[in-house]
């Protein structure tokens, strides 16, 4: 049979984000596959350099609206850094909270997603509706439902009160209970794991050598998180990475999952010891100076390099997002596969090409 050629997004049922994927197959058989990306370039690293750089806290949120806090506290990171800011043991913790928040309602968004990818729509709803209990708790400790604006140079500006703190340790305890019934379905179900074990595998050596992060990387059997270099404060809450060995569709879901629960206790538990005292600190002065920080998002690493003059505007902003990471991984896990596995494999990664393309 002659090999075809057939374009795969940029707009697909199943894929929502903006990707093309140019798959050459045969006899259902995906022999090749080319990526395409450039079709929502918006130009924010250079938006970074004419800003005032307390502005681009705001700006570097709208990189990706689900990763949103954790783009705006490695942005203050990094400034921090430079000009050498020491911030109050409270802003720590309730960054790893606010952390942690975004990491759970990442990962049940994509859940959702993977659920409407085989067609069990109902059980897209149940995730998304958990998933708004953390977009509520989002709004109620933040003021915004997705794009918190809670980090700012020198701390947090989204400080937590007692009561608010009672209402989040209820509702994530009520969050978990609902995840008990509703998970299962995910993990255990007949058609779920016929079109996700064995599919799309990415070995270990070779997640390795294409620079996959993350819960893809973590899928493979490499035991390799971000936090575990102890940054904000998750050296002091005891966190050990999530990982399977099959580097498959279906291992790639369950670390997802398991780390949903995982997010949970690691905000309970920041909560739990969250110090007394101010949450910020007032910063005065430029960034004069180059530095990289990383930090682990629910997609995997994110790299920002930020390099200053001693003048309100960066000489530079560069962000290397984990979706881009991923592009390598998944050309290598198409090849093989059948046609129909294309839309889940890719989903897999868990795609975010607004992120790859700043």
């Amino acid at each position: 049979m002659a090999k075809i050629v057939t374009p795969f997004g940029p707009q697909h049922p199943v894929l929502p984000e903006p990707l093309q994927l140019n798959i050459t197959y045969e006899d259902e058989k995906v022999v090749s596959v080319a990526p395409a990306i450039g079709y929502i370039h918006r130009g924010l690293e250079k938006a970074g350099e004419l800003n005032d750089f307390p502005q681009n806290v705001f700006l570097v949120e709208r990189v990706c609206g689900i990763c949103s806090f954790m783009h705006g506290m490695t942005y203050c990171e990094a400034i921090e850094d430079i000009m050498g800011v020491e911030i109050p043991p409270r802003a720590k913790y309730l960054r790893v909270f606010y952390s942690e928040l975004s990491r759970i309602h990442s990962h049940l968004l994509w859940l959702g997603l993977l659920a409407d990818a085989f067609g069990f729509e109902s059980l897209f709803m149940k995730y998304w509706a958990i998933r708004e209990r953390i977009v509520d708790l989002m709004e109620m400790t933040g003021g915004h439902r997705i794009i918190l604006s809670a980090s700012c140079i020198g701390g947090v500006r989204r400080d937590l009160t007692d009561e608010q703190i009672s209402i989040i340790e209820k509702t994530l305890l009520e969050v978990k209970n609902e995840l008990d019934h509703v998970t299962p379905v995910i993990l255990k179900d007949y058609t779920v794991k016929k079109r996700t074990v064995g599919i799309g595998v990415l070995s270990k050596e070779e997640a390795l050598t294409l620079g996959a992060v993350g819960p893809v990387l973590r899928a493979s059997g490499v035991a390799q998180d971000l936090r575990q270099t102890g940054y904000e404060a998750y050296g002091e809450l005891g966190f050990e990475p999530i990982v399977e060995t099959d580097g498959d569709s279906y291992a790639r879901a369950v670390v997802r999952a398991r780390e949903v629960y995982q997010a949970i206790e690691l905000a309970l538990e920041a909560l739990h010891h969250l110090p007394e005292g101010e949450a910020q600190v007032k910063v005065k002065g430029n960034p004069n100076g180059e530095t990289i920080q990383r930090v682990e998002q629910p997609r995997g690493e994110v790299l920002w390099y930020v390099k200053g003059n001693g003048t309100k505007n960066l000489v530079r902003m560069r962000v290397r997002t984990p979706t881009y990471a991923h592009i390598p991984a998944l050309l290598k896990m198409l090849p093989g596969c059948e046609m129909a596995d294309v839309p889940v494999v890719t989903l897999s990664i868990d795609p975010c090409i607004s992120c790859t393309e700043r």
